[in-house]
């Protein structure tokens, strides 16, 4: 089934420089001194489209006035494209501000058409920006329902009726011969499509035809799909100081939009992001504050690096106020199938307990959330360290770490800080009831270099069935005195 979403962005010039523009600015957008674009606060005091900037100045003298800027109305239209990539990879400009993306091989993977309109609009949301959302069998019939706000229609049939009531001035090869249309009473595509062919194109061109066939579905229609860069680079330039850095999730946000539809598009993985908040410019610059989150499982998911971008946020001190944010993807790798397990794993998968880390981490600090990492020594309060969870150890390196000719003899899980010194008690030693041993004894002489070691290592049981880590110094034997038990672990 082909399907194509089509999506206009109505205002994007006021967009582009007011987000929220809506709710409590009257703002107006000139181009070469005439108005053409306004919020609704400068609509209501009178001010139209196409009024000279003394007029608007004389009816709303509390407006805001912005000269449009095509570059930036480019880069925001570059950046919803990059949004909407994660959707479809068949994605194409069209003219007048639209986006037209192919959405036939996209309907099963989201839910179908209705689920997946749901999720084009949550990302326009999470961008700040408005769109006219439409469905239509053909990209062309796509475009002019968007243009319109003239809704969605899924088959042929549907879209030709909505398509013959729409005004003929949506078509640009139409619009130098309005007039004549308007003369010969043809002012809909329905009437424009009824006058005969050969006098239509001899009066108005080929292109106008063309276009009538690509909306129709009786013309074959070609498009230049958009291509993700090799390497993720998104700024944005904010609207005003900002000296809260809780206050960035939402410009964070919109760029994590775009992080996710480039993943998405070139089947990566981010491993590590990097988000820099930029300061003042010019003689008073200072270098950006950088926030650099590296990911235990790398993830295309824009929700849980969300998760992770508020919590740095909201412990992130800032030094200067920031006028623009930048997002970096230094570190991604080819995006991993999915499991092919027929069953869950119990207690959650690998994923949901690597972003349980990952949340810890960005919420307490990469000192505090610590992993064992084993190390080259037989004694066993140096056989360990514990680094940072951020820090990558692959099984092999931690073999390599382990002793050569390590016995199999098991290990506590639970090692104490300090061992703990026992009574002796009819020659037993003693830990709230005598202890009685269970296994051949492991010697562990180490050290000799620093800290040497000469111990003779058990495993004993108490009267609670309770299994404990016992060691005998072989050293103690000063003054006729007998060597001395101690209590340095205990098993689950």
């Amino acid at each position: 089934m082909r399907l194509w979403i089509g999506l206009h962005l109505p205002r994007l010039p006021l967009e582009v420089f007011c987000p929220r523009w809506s709710a409590d600015r009257c703002t107006v957008v000139l181009e070469q001194e005439r108005v053409v674009a306004m919020s609704a606060l400068a609509r209501q005091a009178g001010v139209e489209a196409g009024m000279r900037r003394g007029g608007a100045l004389m009816l709303a003298p509390q407006s805001q006035f912005q000269q449009r800027a095509p570059q930036l109305e480019a880069d925001a239209q570059h950046a919803v494209a990059m949004a909407l990539l994660q959707f479809t990879p068949q994605l194409a400009q069209a003219e007048e501000g639209t986006l037209l993306l192919d959405i036939g091989a996209s309907l099963r993977l989201f839910g179908g058409i209705r689920a997946l309109c749901r999720l084009v609009a949550a990302s326009m949301e999470a961008l700040g920006f408005t769109a006219w959302l439409s469905c239509a069998p053909t990209a062309r019939g796509a475009w002019l329902l968007a243009r319109s706000n003239a809704g969605r229609a899924l088959t042929m049939d549907a879209l030709v009726r909505r398509m013959d009531r729409l005004p003929g001035s949506l078509l640009p090869p139409a619009r130098p011969y309005l007039s004549w249309l308007e003369g010969i009473g043809c002012l809909t595509l329905g009437e424009m499509r009824r006058l005969p062919r050969p006098g239509l194109q001899r009066r108005c061109g080929r292109a106008l035809i063309d276009m009538l066939d690509d909306a129709h579905g009786e013309r074959a229609e070609m498009h230049q799909w958009l291509e993700a860069p090799a390497s993720f680079r998104a700024k944005l330039e904010l609207f005003d100081r900002v000296e809260n850095a809780e206050a960035l999730l939402f410009g964070a946000r919109r760029l994590l939009q775009q992080l996710t539809g480039w993943l998405s598009a070139r089947q990566f993985a981010v491993e590590r992001i990097r988000l820099l908040l930029e300061h003042e410019r010019g003689k008073v610059a200072g270098p950006p504050t950088v926030i650099d989150i590296v990911l235990a499982e790398p993830t295309w998911r824009d929700e849980h690096l969300v998760r992770l971008l508020k919590e740095r946020l909201a412990k992130q001190v800032l030094d200067a106020p920031v006028i623009g944010l930048c997002l970096e993807a230094p570190q991604v790798r080819p995006m991993a199938p999915p499991s092919d397990s027929l069953f869950p794993e119990p207690g959650g998968s690998k994923e949901d307990w690597q972003r349980l880390l990952e949340l810890l981490t960005a919420r307490l600090g990469p000192e505090n959330v610590l992993q064992a990492a084993p190390r080259a020594d037989y004694r066993p309060e140096q056989a360990n360290a514990w680094v940072s969870v951020q820090e990558k150890i692959r099984p092999a390196d931690a073999r390599a770490q382990l002793p050569p000719d390590m016995p199999s003899l098991p290990r506590p899980a639970w090692l104490l800080a300090k061992p703990i010194p026992l009574l002796m008690r009819d020659h037993r030693p003693y830990y709230g009831s005598p202890l009685k041993i269970m296994s051949t004894g492991e010697r562990i002489e180490a050290g000799w270099w620093g800290a040497m070691q000469t111990r003779d290592y058990f495993m004993a049981e108490g009267e609670d069935h309770a299994h404990y880590w016992l060691y005998r110094e072989r050293t103690g034997h000063e003054g006729g005195q007998s060597a001395r038990w101690y209590l340095h672990g205990l098993f689950g």
